[in-house]
């Protein structure tokens, strides 16, 4: 059985420069909706973000609502997603490179594309060419790798065909 489409949700003023998604509109499995609006229906989804129980085996079969803008814009989005339930992820470490004047990230800040990789990776879902477009994809994978299943370990080169 397949898992529901991973549903996106971007923020408004998310710079696409930054979108670390924005490859991802064209993949199959992936739905995009610009905040305020969201899916009528969400019901089997668990909303990936801080303060909930680990993601787990549990989920399996649950779709994924992401949330996708920087971190002073997520509270209204999370608002409006209220109702579906919070999985976190393990305490992985970004390999995104980027700083921010405005506030610090919170511990376990991640760019989008890494939190639905690794939520990928840990339901046991296809993560091929997930990291075609991102430099940092194989950084951020052996930098982790303490935390996939050891059921889902492959190579690098097989998983990662990063651009240059």
């Amino acid at each position: 059985m397949n898992p529901p489409q991973t549903i996106i949700i971007v923020h408004p003023r998310e710079r696409r420069a930054k979108c670390t998604v924005h490859p991802l509109r064209q993949r199959p499995g992936f739905q995009f909706y610009k905040h305020p609006r969201v899916p009528q229906e969400l019901t089997g989804y668990v909303r990936l973000g801080l303060g909930g129980p680990l993601l787990s085996e549990a989920d399996k079969n649950s779709g994924l609502l992401v949330l996708d803008g920087t971190w002073r814009w997520v509270e209204p989005m999370e608002r409006l997603t209220a109702s579906v339930p919070v999985r976190s992820l393990p305490a992985l470490t970004t390999a995104y490179p980027r700083s921010s004047k405005v506030s610090e990230d919170p511990d376990g800040g991640l760019a989008t594309i890494e939190a639905i990789y690794a939520a990928y990776r840990l339901l046991g879902r296809e993560t091929t060419s997930l990291f075609d477009h991102y430099r940092w994809g194989p950084q951020f994978i052996e930098q982790n790798q303490q935390f996939w299943p050891p059921d889902s370990i492959t190579p690098i080169s097989d998983t990662v065909r990063a651009c240059e």
